[in-house]
């Protein structure tokens, strides 16, 4: 794992594909939490049924952002995304048990998972380090989605990570540490789930555990696995923009530019965006720190000098759109990493 450390621009919006095990699993704890009347709204907001889910294999980010998003504001339990996270069965995983079992360790399976978040799901961009005898995943809010909502999917797929690897291995699985970066507050349930230390009011959500725990040996029983290898078998319409935005750097096209080259009025590429949760400035914003973070982590360049590559005249400019992407300017970024490492 140590030789895999490093930035992984993960994020997933719109209507790029997610494991719909996550939305059903999610839509089966919400009628547990909530009742079948949530539960039914719910699927008839995303445009789909019970049955019709349980034959996909992947939906839309949209779709399972949605439903957590309303789970998270209709339950009264500040720590539900973590209650949430713990429900989660690994004969429910199904698009990823087919790799899972070919896997001998822990490790290659939390390896896996950071690097395909077609397969696994993330709403966030990671960055892996190794420091003394600890594993570090840290969360970046690439995408600048809100504190409360960014806290509650972070501590969701810290419970869920645990309580899988717990069910993999034989062995006793706990986080060491938790970062959180937002204030003080209840969190009992985290706590005595991961048996983490929590710290609160820190620069970067991230947990970390003790590095030998990856080389646990797997211990599940996959029965009857499906060798067949799932994958989304269309691009989305979100990552053909993004992937256009990319190759367009370090001077993306205006919207109204963007929408000619791919024959929609800008009325009609914005209402595209919007129906999928985004819009044309996120997404260059998201195209740009990711950017911003790849060259600012290879400590090849100044600040300047990055500044300049990513089309920005003023360097202070730049500083001023890191702050607002991550909330720290570059220099002070680069800092925490240095210290990190």
């Amino acid at each position: 794992m140590q030789q895999e450390s490093g930035y992984k621009a993960n994020m997933m919006v719109g209507d790029q594909c997610y494991p719909a095990f996550e939305l059903r699993n999610l839509l089966n704890f919400i009628e547990d939490h909530l009742g079948e009347t949530v539960a039914a709204d719910i699927y008839c907001k995303l445009g789909l049924g019970p049955l019709e889910l349980n034959a996909m294999q992947f939906v839309y980010v949209w779709q399972v952002e949605f439903a957590m998003e309303q789970l998270r504001l209709l339950s009264p339990d500040k720590e539900i995304g973590a209650r949430l996270g713990t429900s989660y069965q690994v004969e429910s995983l199904d698009v990823l048990l087919p790799f899972f079992d070919q896997f001998t360790t822990l490790g290659q399976c939390l390896k896996f998972v950071i690097q395909n978040p077609d397969l696994a799901g993330s709403f966030a961009d990671t960055l892996v380090r190794i420091e003394d005898d600890k594993l570090w995943v840290r969360w970046l809010n690439t995408g600048k989605v809100s504190a409360d909502k960014f806290a509650f999917q972070f501590q969701h797929s810290v419970c869920a990570l645990l309580g899988a690897a717990r069910q993999l291995v034989d062995n006793p699985v706990f986080i060491d540490q938790i970062h959180l970066a937002s204030p003080s507050c209840n969190t009992d349930y985290l706590t005595q789930e991961t048996g983490a230390t929590i710290t609160f009011d820190c620069d970067f959500f991230e947990w970390g555990l003790n590095i030998g725990v990856l080389d646990f040996p797997l211990a599940y029983q996959f029965e009857q696995v499906n060798s067949e290898k799932a994958a989304p078998d269309s691009i989305s319409f979100i990552d053909n923009v993004l992937t256009a935005i990319r190759h367009s750097m370090p001077n993306p096209p205006k919207l109204e530019q963007f929408a000619l080259t791919i024959h929609m009025s800008d009325r009609s590429f914005r209402r595209k965006l919007s129906a999928a949760g985004t819009s044309y400035q996120k997404l260059v914003d998201q195209v740009r720190c990711q950017a911003a973070i790849n060259l600012i982590l290879a400590d090849k360049m100044s600040v300047e000098d990055i500044a300049e590559t990513l089309g920005y005249g003023d360097v202070s400019h730049f500083r001023q759109s890191f702050k607002h992407w991550l909330g720290y300017p570059p220099g002070h970024f680069l800092r925490l990493n240095q210290l990190a490492n």
